[in-house]
């Protein structure tokens, strides 16, 4: 199975950045409130960005690097356009 890296954005505008290797049914565990514990009371989330990674271990890593930048530049470092610092 391929592993990637997902940014949503809840209902209060804040980000949340996962991994997984099943898009579809995280997205859908975090729609039906059994999703991140940071996630289930601002339903629904929304897809912002998606990048398929291959492993999970690298999975990991890219989820750490887009969890330490800033909110204004978490999509670019998830697509690999800016490194993670900064």
């Amino acid at each position: 199975m391929s592993w990637g890296v997902y940014l949503v954005e809840c209902s209060d505008g804040t980000l949340y950045c996962g991994a997984t290797n099943d898009l579809k049914r995280r997205l859908k565990a975090h729609n039906g409130g059994k999703g991140a514990k940071y996630t289930r009371g601002k339903l629904p989330v929304v897809l912002m960005a998606w990048r398929d990674v291959g492993d999970q271990r690298e999975a990991l890593r890219l989820e750490i690097k887009v969890k330490k930048a800033r909110r204004c530049r978490k999509v670019r470092v998830l697509n690999g356009e800016l490194p993670e610092s900064g």
